[in-house]
């Protein structure tokens, strides 16, 4: 796992927990009763390959298990949020994390980062990692350009490269307009955007996102999904989590967060996810013509 310190500060975490981020094996308690069988008719356990993946995971969770203690005294009480959960990523695929408010998604995606630490359970692989939180944890008096050369700092980065990826990635989504603004003069949307960028800054292997399109507009919606379509062409692993996946078909496997564990939909997409991305672009030149 990850080794990220735990700061007060939300961003110093962010600058910690971002930074190049090599995973290794993890410090946690091992769970070694494996991953939960399902039923014969409910959804597969979402450790288990789906039918697109042809080599080994680049990111491994098993019998990951988290209890919230109550702070009141005998009238409180501990909440159970993962009860061992299990969870395989794969290069070059897309994968889908939904579940009802209050499962435990955020939870579960920040002890994948390292920035929150299981009860039980590992968390193994070996990959740099980019993570971007559902709140933004950016520096509001720093500028987009200094905050790109902060963060470029933490992933050890040259000048020069920081300098590249930062109007490549300012170009793909549409904020090069705003590189001067100071990070409190942005949009919520246009924050989103920063927020996303840093953590593709360092072109990691894997990409884990929480609700990264939040307060987008159409044009960067689709933006954003092309260039998942680069990633994953490149043999990015990426992890999205939603509360409503309203396009089935531009995730390889969608997985459930439900009691706690992890179940893979059985459904499969309507549609290759290629040809989802195609049908959007196309819906958008009929619009604009």
């Amino acid at each position: 796992m990850p080794n990220i310190p735990n700061n007060a500060d939300s961003n110093s975490t962010a600058v910690s927990s971002l930074g190049d981020q090599s995973l290794g094996d993890s410090d946690s308690v091992s769970d070694d009763s494996g991953p939960a069988s399902a039923s014969e008719s409910g959804p597969t356990n979402a450790s288990e390959p789906g039918p697109t993946n042809t080599s080994g995971p680049v990111f491994t969770a098993r019998g990951i298990e988290k209890t919230y203690s109550s702070r009141l005294p005998v009238v409180g009480r501990d909440v159970e949020v993962l009860t061992g959960a299990d969870f395989e990523l794969y290069p070059g695929e897309i994968v889908g994390i939904v579940g009802e408010n209050g499962s435990g998604k955020s939870t579960l995606m920040q002890i994948l980062v390292g920035a929150l630490a299981p009860d039980a359970g590992t968390v193994d692989g070996d990959a740099t990692v980019g993570w971007c939180p559902q709140e933004t944890l950016l520096y509001d008096r720093l500028t987009v350009e200094e905050t790109f050369e902060l963060f470029g700092e933490a992933y050890g980065m040259s000048t020069e490269r920081v300098r590249e990826r930062r109007d490549e990635l300012a170009a793909r989504l549409d904020f090069e307009q705003f590189l001067e603004y100071r990070v409190d003069r942005l949009s919520g949307g246009n924050r989103q955007k920063v927020n996303l960028a840093v953590a593709l800054l360092h072109e990691p292997d894997v990409v884990l996102l929480d609700e990264p399109y939040t307060g987008f507009d159409w044009e960067t919606y689709l933006a954003f999904w092309e260039l998942t379509e680069d990633l994953v062409a490149d043999g990015t692993a990426i992890a999205i989590i939603s509360h409503l996946i309203s396009e089935r078909e531009r995730f390889d496997r969608v997985v459930e967060l439900r009691d706690g564990q992890l179940h893979e939909r059985a459904e499969p997409p309507q549609q290759a996810r290629s040809a989802a991305h195609d049908s959007s672009s196309s819906s958008e030149e009929v619009a604009e013509s």
